[in-house]
């Protein structure tokens, strides 16, 4: 058999273009770490998400208990740990946000364009945490500004709220290259930032947006399918009080899969009877 002839220059630097549009196009538009993650390794919950362990809330028949919150690991240095000191040195919003956007403990700002850290009401009686900034969200340096966004919007006019009346927020506060899921460890050095938020808000209702939100914050071993739809109470260190709190589906799911648009309506509906019995208008009272 006769060697096989290697392809001229040129032909090899347009294979190799060819190859980077096609790394594009499936989502790896960033080159992130210099070493593979052993996924396979259980973590380990770090200390802030240990205090955020939820109770079951008038379970349903044949309900599933809640677990305590989902492993989240400790990344390498002490990432974590400077983010539990930062927060717990704030007291207001505007001190909380200026220490986010200073933080270098998440490695997702080194590829991000901006910090994503809140929109809406910062006195709103409903506080909603999604998964993290998109494309469009870091472009533009607001959460749930795109599609996904769109369709929240939507959602909460239906049932009477707009960005006037909540506060939105993600679990990271930096886009995932690619739009992946944030790891564990990126989650563990935001958590804190995302604790504090809550503590600072003080929301009467709590809402997680996703799988990841709600893992991060309320269960481990149960899914977002298994979860939404039911009340939690979630203990929040620095709050004398859980948290009433509802995972549902993150919109950016029901873009994908419309038919479970109906289960978010009933989730919108449960909300929205939450309220009323709260006696809660569009805004929080002063």
């Amino acid at each position: 058999m006769s060697p096989a002839h290697p392809l001229p220059k040129p032909q090899l630097q347009d294979a190799a273009l060819d190859l980077l549009r096609w790394y594009i196009e499936m989502g790896a538009d960033e080159a992130v770490g210099t070493e593979p993650v052993n996924r396979l390794v259980p973590p380990r919950i770090p200390e802030a998400a240990a205090a955020a362990r939820p109770t079951a809330r008038t379970p349903a028949p044949r309900s599933i208990a809640a677990s305590p919150p989902a492993a989240l690991s400790e990344s390498a240095g002490e990432a974590p740990q400077s983010a539990r000191r930062l927060a717990a040195g704030v007291e207001t919003l505007d001190a909380l946000a200026a220490a986010v956007a200073a933080f270098e403990g998440c490695a997702l700002k080194r590829t991000a364009t901006n910090t994503v850290f809140a929109d809406g009401n910062p006195k709103a009686a409903v506080m909603i945490i999604g998964e993290g900034p998109g494309a469009d969200e870091d472009r533009i340096g607001r959460p749930f500004v795109g599609r996904a966004g769109q369709l929240l919007d939507r959602m909460l006019a239906a049932i009477g709220l707009d960005r006037n009346s909540v506060l939105i927020t993600n679990v990271v506060y930096w886009r995932p290259p690619g739009n992946r899921t944030p790891t564990a460890a990126e989650i563990a050095s935001c958590l804190p930032f995302v604790l504090r938020h809550i503590t600072l808000v003080r929301p009467q209702a709590l809402v997680l947006c996703g799988g990841t939100a709600a893992g991060a914050l309320l269960a481990r071993g149960q899914g977002i399918t298994r979860l939404r739809g039911r009340w939690f109470d979630l203990g929040v260190p620095g709050l004398d009080q859980p948290v009433p709190t509802l995972p549902m589906f993150h919109p950016s799911f029901l873009l994908r899969t419309p038919e479970r648009k109906r289960e978010a309506w009933h989730d919108l509906l449960v909300l929205r009877a939450r309220l009323d019995e709260l006696g809660l208008n569009n805004r929080k009272q002063e």
